[in-house]
């Protein structure tokens, strides 16, 4: 599999546009781009973990996001500090990524898809300049779009390192 520049799903943003356009963009680039890297795998080798040493695995990569959206738009954006996790067990460290044995994959996929839209939601209702509490300290939607960009692309490289060791597939 050599992923398709093309893919309507995850089109390149534009060079020209507005600030709020362009982070918004790139942002569902790279929740696109999450979403491509485990596609036309079955639940075995989404769940596998192919670096001895690292707790990664595509499957737990979308869980892990699912959270990561949770967090930043709901707790922090939202200021809505009293959001529970959806997968934490405080007897497993990092327990969105393991274990994953009894995970759905179409349960978790869901989770995932339900968390980005509601953060679509919530950012869509403030300006980037609008703040909500991060630790006690005032964070902007516009910082909150950079570390969310950040945060999949960084992930992402993971999951292409993946989907590699994986089953050879490359891409960008």
């Amino acid at each position: 599999m050599v992923e398709d520049l093309q893919d309507p799903r995850r089109a390149e943003p534009s060079f020209l546009l507005e600030d709020r356009e362009m982070l918004e963009a790139w942002l569902e680039f790279h929740r696109a781009t999450l979403l491509l890297k485990c596609e036309g795998l079955d639940d075995v080798l989404r769940k596998t973990r192919p670096i001895a040493t690292s707790k990664l695995s595509l499957h737990g990569l979308v869980r892990h996001m699912a959270e990561v959206e949770r967090n930043w738009f709901r707790r922090v954006l939202l200021s809505q500090p009293e959001t529970p996790p959806i997968w934490y067990d405080p007897t497993v460290e990092d327990s969105e990524l393991v274990p994953l044995d009894d995970a759905s994959w179409e349960d978790d996929l869901a989770a995932w898809q339900a968390e980005c839209e509601d953060s679509r939601e919530a950012a869509a209702r403030h300006t980037l300049d609008d703040t909500g509490l991060r630790r006690g300290e005032p964070c902007s939607l516009r910082w909150i779009y950079v570390h969310m960009i950040e945060e999949y692309a960084r992930h992402n490289g993971h999951a292409d390192l993946i989907r590699e060791l994986l089953d050879g597939a490359v891409g960008w």
